[in-house]
Formats: structure tokens, sequence, C-alpha cells
């Protein structure tokens, strides 16, 4: 059911090299890029009726508006299963008290005496969150994006997710209720690339925003890049990804369901296991069969999954190797199931989040750990991180010095601006010093030997 890849005996390679020996799932943006370009302009003129066009075309039900009315707000939350409800209540909770500790404050710092220079923190005026609604449905990507937007202080906060023809062309009643939970009353029934399209045009029923975030399929990500300079995004989202770091101390029961777990969101998820023990590996790969038969979405997601070209058994010598390979993998979800596993998780620099020891699952991250679950995939964890109350604010640098501090500094810039042969930088300095002599002797750049 999931291949192995050795990499036992010999050195390992560095770099690049690395990480092409890994698995990883095939995700094109670029070809999808040229088929979203049309869909994205015909938005861009045609506002409202293409999105209605659109919907119907792709997800089969003809809308009379984009807009979600209030009362199917409402009513979605007051239809709500208690239990359902109870769940997100408490998920929210957990993520607003992790996420309102990331704020960040005004700072100001003396640089020297009549010299300052503030750092302040603005939020996005607007913004545009995406959430999924494909093969399943996604009320956790409503509170990991709408949670960490509300505490950076966006004060316009829309949110889009797929119409749905067995709910008369509303999203899912589920997404609809955790938008109420969270006092979001701006929905759109729109989906894929047309929804970011929306957002970043504008249409007659929706503003446009300056920033879309959220994950999504590879007409989303498409779209993101599309619009990579006129709007704001958070990542290009691929397919989900889990590596579990793993030695002989794991249990294969718990390492089998975690991957299967990740499995389940699509045929494209990648699931991978490093570990420097073969027993493990064999027991892990016995007790998929069991678990996989037991669960749903066996055939369409699970074993196409687990057998594809983006999932695998990596063997290594030991633990430092391990963490080279999961370093180079850069996984969206790493699980570190090792003696003495927080040590471990130290060492590791790449990876979206990263969860620590058997009481941590990635499950547990994904709804009710109180972190973001929408992280970098595709091994863009080397560079990136995953959402959070940064990603909606902007630092802004003041600048506030007295004459007299100038004056200390004014004949450096003078020289650098001469030695960058930008003389009329230097001039602009000059000129607030006309008729000063003592000022002006210090003008000239020395000349170079």
């Amino acid at each position: 059911m999931i291949s192995r890849i050795d990499l036992r005996g010999d050195a390992l390679p560095e770099g690049t090299a690395l990480r092409d020996l890994l698995p990883r799932a095939e995700f094109d943006v670029a070809a999808a890029l040229e088929k979203v370009r049309p869909i994205c302009e015909d938005v861009h003129h045609r506002g409202d009726a293409a999105l209605i066009d659109f919907t119907e075309r792709f997800d089969g039900v003809r809308l009379d508006q984009v807009r979600v009315p209030a009362a199917a707000l409402t009513r979605a939350l007051e239809e709500l299963d208690p239990a359902v409800r109870a769940a997100l209540e408490e998920s929210i909770r957990r993520a607003r008290i992790v996420h309102r500790a990331q704020r960040r404050e005004t700072h100001t710092t003396q640089v020297v005496p009549g010299g300052a220079v503030t750092e302040k923190w603005v939020p996005v005026q607007r913004v545009g969150l995406y959430a999924p609604g494909g093969r399943s449905v996604y009320p956790s990507s409503v509170i990991m994006n709408v949670v960490p937007a509300q505490e950076a202080g966006v004060e316009s906060i829309a949110l889009a997710s797929p119409a749905q023809a067995e709910f008369n062309g509303l999203p899912h009643p589920t997404i609809l209720a955790a938008c109420a939970l969270l006092g979001v009353d701006e929905v759109y029934a729109a989906g894929g690339a047309t929804a970011v399209a929306m957002f970043a045009y504008g249409t007659e029923s929706c503003p446009p925003a300056d920033m879309v975030t959220g994950p999504g399929n590879i007409w989303v990500a498409a779209a993101k890049r599309y619009f990579t300079g006129k709007i704001g995004i958070d990542a290009e989202a691929g397919p989900t990804e889990i590596a579990v770091l793993a030695d002989d101390t794991a249990d294969a029961v718990h390492v089998a369901s975690d991957l299967i777990s990740q499995a389940e969101h699509d045929p494209l998820a990648a699931a991978v296991l490093v570990t420097d023990s073969v027993e493990l590996a064999d027991a892990v790969e016995k007790e998929l069969e069991p678990q996989v038969a037991a669960t749903r979405h066996v055939h369409d997601r699970i074993v196409p999954a687990l057998s594809g070209k983006q999932s695998a058994i990596v063997l290594v010598d030991g633990v430092d190797e391990g963490l080279r390979v999961v370093d180079a993998y850069g996984a969206e979800h790493l699980e570190i199931q090792t003696a003495d596993a927080a040590a471990v998780a130290d060492r590791v620099r790449n990876a979206g989040a990263i969860f620590i020891g058997p009481w941590a699952p990635v499950s547990l991250g994904d709804y009710a750990a109180g972190s973001n679950h929408v992280l970098p995939t595709g091994g863009c964890a080397c560079h990136s991180s995953g959402l959070s109350v940064q990603s909606f604010l902007r630092g802004i640098h003041i600048v506030d010095y007295t004459k007299d501090a100038l004056a200390e500094v004014a004949h450096h810039v003078v020289t650098l601006a001469e030695a960058e042969d930008l003389p009329a930088h230097g001039a602009a300095i000059k000129a607030r010093f006309v008729g000063d002599e003592q000022m002006s002797r210090g003008w000239k750049v020395p000349e170079s030997k």
C-alpha cells in the first residue's frame, strides 16, 4: 500500500539533492494558471453575472445572488447539532487564546538623543477568506482564518465558500454556522478561482479586498499566483502533508492512524514516515491494512494517497539522519514520535507545525489545540510560516529626528549619497543647513588616493 525509500548506509546528500530523493505530489500550478486566467478576467469584466454562470458550470446550481442572506446564517446556527456547536465554540476559544498572544505592540527605539524610530503595527483593512467545500466541509478552516484576522484588528472580513447544490446554492450549513458563531455576516457562495477573483477585483455585491487567505485546491492556488502583486496572499497551498519522525519507541498503531488521517483529505495527500527502525516500518505497514479497511473514503482518497508517489516510508540510519531528512522535506505537519521527543523537536528547522510525542496528533492541531492549521505545503516551510495574527499586520516605521540629531549624522548621509552617485539625496540634507558654515565644512567627501 505504501512504498519504501532506503537512505541507509550512504552519506545523505546536501540541499536539493536530498530533497529530490523524497516523495512529493505533482502539483502543476503553472499549468492551472493558464486555465484560471480567462475565468478571473471574466469575473473582472462581468462581476456577479460571471460568478453566477461559473457556479452553475462548476457546482451545478444556478444562484439568484452571490451573497448569502443574513437569515441563512441565523438559520444555520439555530439548526446546528448542539454537539458540533459546542466543539466549534471550544475550538474558537482555544484559537483565540493562542492568537491573542500573537498581537504586536508599537515600540519606539531611541537611536540617539533627539532621534527615534517607532514601529507601529497596522492591520490590513479588508480581507477575503476562503473555506474549501469540495470533498469535505471545513468549518475548522473558517475558524483558522477568521480568528487571527479578528485578533489582528482587521475591520472588514468577508468569507467565501463554494455553493452546494444540495443546500439550494448556499455553502454548507456548518460553514455558515461557524461564520455566525464568529460574527462574520458577509459570506459569499463562491468557490475556487472565481472566489479569489471576486475578492481581487470586487463585484457589484462584493467590494475588493486587500488580501486573500485560506487553503484550497489547485485552482485556488493558481488564482492566488495570478493576483500576486495586486493583492496580498498567505500562500499557494498544495496538497496536505504529514511527516512522522519515529524510532523504535513509537506505537505503530498511532503512526498508522496518523498517516491515514491525512490521507483521507485527498488522493494527492502525502503521508511520509521517516524512521531508523525496520521493525517499526514493518509494523506500521502491517497496521495500515486493517485500519484503512475500517474507515471511509478508502478507494477514492486513502488508498490513492498512500500508494501514490507522494507517500513513502523512508528508512534512515538514526534520528540525526532522520532530522536531516525531515528538514529537507519541510512538512506541513511534522510529528515527532521518538525518545525524548521534545529535545528532538527543538532541533527541527523546517516544518509548518510540530507535534510532540504520542498525545499530540495532527488531528488535535486541525481542530482544537489552539494552533493554526493553515500551514505551508510543498516544502515551503523552509521559508514560510503558517497563518497567524502577523499575517494580517503591516509593520510601519515612523522616523522622528530633531535638527540636532540630523546634524549629527548629516555628513554620513551625504557621504553615502555621493558613494551611490545620488547627489540629490545629499542635497536634500544640505538644503536644511544652508548658511551654516560649521556644517558645510563637513560636506566635502575626501578624494580617493
